[in-house]
């Protein structure tokens, strides 16, 4: 009877053994559970084409379609910086002025790095030739920054031989010509006209002989309107840089 008992006691000791899982295998066969569980953050989707602080100057000008010169197309927005429209501008009269150069470079004669040259203002083709304006300022001073890039000596006639101490500022230039030489070597003069355009200006910018009067070379290129507007003028009276001034 104790042999009996004892043989039953063991049976069960073994089958109870058997039916325990292996160390390190207890949860093998069920899923893992997270330690962590809370529930994951949703993705925030913006939709840019809505979301007001996505329509900035710098994302609408890379999604829109510029001209071949990099400026932006006419129905583009644009301002002095004061308005809630203004936009930024990246690119400016200098830009096209540029291009312009090189069709004078491309097609000059007689013209070399020894040969001192002039700018004047861009004359208004409908006045007596003896008006300009903000433009026509401007592309003096750019296309006297381009040709000096080619290397070809520019003479800066509107130099006086003195510097003038104001309180408004130290000066070397002038428009009197009572202050300026009236002898300089100037061989060549780079001049042009502007012409109103319903798009813009067109400039027509010529180098042309001093003496001879012979045209040397040549350029002519629109200028948009919104190129153009980008001028802002200094003087209060002035309305878009447009008022007419008399020329040199």
């Amino acid at each position: 009877m104790t042999k009996l008992t004892l043989s039953l006691a063991m049976v069960l000791i073994l089958s109870g053994c058997a039916n325990m899982p292996l160390f390190g295998e207890q949860d093998s066969d069920k899923p893992q559970r997270k330690s962590d569980n809370r529930a994951a953050p949703q993705m925030h989707v913006v939709n840019i084409m809505s979301d007001p602080a996505y329509l900035s100057a710098d994302y609408n000008q890379t999604t829109e379609q510029n001209d071949l010169y990099g400026s932006e197309p006419a129905d583009a927005l644009y301002g002095n910086g004061s308005g809630n429209n203004s936009r930024i501008m990246t690119k400016h009269v200098g830009d096209y002025v540029q291009n312009m150069t090189q069709d004078l470079i491309s097609n000059m004669e007689y013209l070399t790095d020894k040969t001192p040259v002039g700018v004047t203002n861009f004359a208004l083709i409908d006045s007596n030739l003896q008006r300009t304006n903000l433009l026509g300022f401007q592309l003096t001073e750019s296309f006297m920054h381009e040709l000096h890039k080619f290397r070809i000596p520019v003479i800066d006639f509107k130099a006086t031989d003195y510097i003038r101490v104001t309180e408004q500022g130290d000066f070397l230039l002038s428009r009197d010509f009572l202050e300026l030489t009236e002898q300089t070597p100037i061989e060549y003069i780079l001049t042009g006209t502007l012409t109103k355009h319903q798009g813009g200006y067109i400039v027509n910018a010529r180098i042309l002989g001093l003496q001879s009067k012979a045209v040397v070379a040549s350029a002519q290129m629109l200028m948009p309107f919104y190129v153009v507007d980008a001028l802002l003028p200094s003087e209060h009276n002035m309305v878009d840089g447009v008022q007419l001034t008399q020329g040199e």
